[in-house]
């Protein structure tokens, strides 16, 4: 039998129906599927797909597993170097990371990587597969703060765990998983039978979560090191702070900043209202301002609100938009019109102070920049208005600055990310380490996993020399 070209088809709800609920829109592998996508790996020797992986997951290693059939066998070998794997199966880019490196993507379609990580893991889920558990600390262990519980803060503290340290999570929210609970809609990644369980996960390892603690006034980093006995402490607080472009209109009610209106919607629960008692307010025309994954969630999330008309407005052109192609080509599909080469000028608002429309201007792409995409241009006397009643800007954020602020002798860069070794996290406080979005700005789950991971091997050499 010749070996295909492409990829095994990944089911998914059907696009109009998908559009009015928050179900899953892929549905996953069945065996069949899975054995078949299995098949198509060559069992590369170099294995040339794991450079792609920040966390350096054995490909072939799992895959060559699913390809006997044995579960169990592939979601230990994924265990083993990623402690979210469902997640990863979802939301991770591995068309721009594992699977760019594929053999495969030379000739035809790379092996489905990430399909089959996520059916390892919800299959070894379904199946009850035994997880692995650590034994308690003894009781001499060093103690370790890690601040935040994103991919990078999980991640570290699943890692220390294994290494036998006490481990405690700081997490200022109500629910542990940073931006897995909070920016992610349900849709793409369900929060109680994916996030939770893998959370639970981290906690049979021994690692101790406590909510509702906001470092930088429950407690500051001095005082978890000098007085609560933490020798060590990992920032990984991500990057909640939204950016907005300093337009005129920005102050009119149904404007929103994405972290606010994602947070209502996937963290308290706004779209099972008044089930659950956070309201969201969602007009009938919404814009969408950007064009990266965060924007392509609002949108998509307020179709599923009920609105009629969702645009995302973006200043350059499709081939420059940075969001995921799946992401893309499943909002198109659902309905999202893309005004591209548009920029927003101006929010006009009615005598109540409500959004009534947002002014743009049209764009044309000139040389390119310092990021190597080319310059957006605004064409003169090209301004226009779309009806609108909401507006979400999905611009970017940056990282909340409490920490920094009241950590003397942190050192931050301009933009307030920290500043942090790339390959230790070691910053320029002794025993203080950070990760994640806190430093590089936005980016993406696994890249942060794999900062939490760096950082974790550092501090343990770091705490190991402490002892000597």
């Amino acid at each position: 039998m010749s070996l295909s070209l492409k990829k095994t088809p990944m089911p998914e709800q059907d696009a109009i129906e998908r559009g009015h609920n928050f179900k899953e829109v892929t549905l996953g592998y069945s065996e069949e599927q899975a054995l078949i996508e299995a098949a198509r790996c060559l069992q590369c020797k170099t294995a040339p797909c794991r450079q792609g992986c920040p966390v350096g997951v054995d490909i072939p290693g799992f895959i060559g597993k699913l390809k006997t059939g044995d579960v169990a066998g592939a979601s230990e070998v994924l265990k083993g170097y990623n402690g979210l794997p469902a997640v990863c199966g979802r939301v991770c880019p591995q068309e721009e990371q594992c699977e760019k490196y594929c053999v495969l993507a030379k000739k035809g379609e790379a092996v489905g990587i990430g399909r089959l990580e996520r059916y390892t893991a919800d299959t070894a889920r379904h199946q009850a597969v035994p997880q692995e558990e650590a034994a308690p600390a003894a009781a001499d262990a060093q103690k370790v703060a890690v601040i935040g519980s994103g991919p990078a803060g999980l991640t570290a503290a699943g890692e220390m765990a294994k290494r036998g340290y006490k481990v405690t999570v700081f997490e200022a929210l109500h629910r542990p998983g940073g931006v897995l609970v909070y920016g992610i809609p349900e849709f793409r990644l369900p929060k109680d039978e994916v996030v939770q369980v893998e959370i639970d996960a981290l906690r049979k390892l021994g690692v101790d979560i406590e909510v509702n603690v906001v470092i930088g006034q429950t407690y500051t980093i001095d005082e978890l090191m000098e007085e609560e006995g933490f020798e060590a402490v990992f920032i990984a607080t991500g990057a909640g702070l939204p950016h907005f472009m300093g337009i005129p209109g920005e102050q009119y009610n149904g404007v929103y900043s994405a972290n606010e209106f994602l947070t209502r919607c996937n963290l308290m629960k706004a779209y099972r209202f008044p089930e659950c008692a956070t309201p969201i307010h969602v007009g009938r025309r919404v814009a969408v301002v950007g064009g990266g994954n965060v924007a392509m969630d609002a949108a998509r999330t307020a179709l599923r609100l009920g609105a009629e008309k969702v645009y995302i407005v973006y200043r350059r052109s499709e081939a420059e938009l940075p969001a995921r192609l799946e992401e893309v080509h499943h909002a198109k599909e659902e309905g999202v019109d893309f005004q591209l080469l548009n920029n927003p000028v101006e929010i006009l608002g009615d005598d109540e102070g409500w959004v009534r429309q947002l002014r743009c201007i049209r764009m044309t792409l000139g040389e390119p920049d310092a990021s190597g995409r080319r310059r957006p241009e605004a064409v003169p006397g090209s301004e226009f208005e779309l009806d609108v009643d909401t507006v979400i800007m999905a611009i970017g954020q940056g990282p909340n600055p409490l920490v920094q602020q009241t950590t003397k002798g942190l050192d931050v860069n301009r933009r307030g990310n920290i500043v942090a070794d790339a390959e230790t996290g070691a910053t320029s406080r002794e025993g203080v380490f950070a990760g994640g979005d806190v430093v590089t700005g936005a980016a993406t789950v696994i890249l942060a996993m794999g900062a939490g991971k760096k950082a974790a091997a550092a501090m343990d050499e770091y705490l190991q020399n402490k002892r000597k």
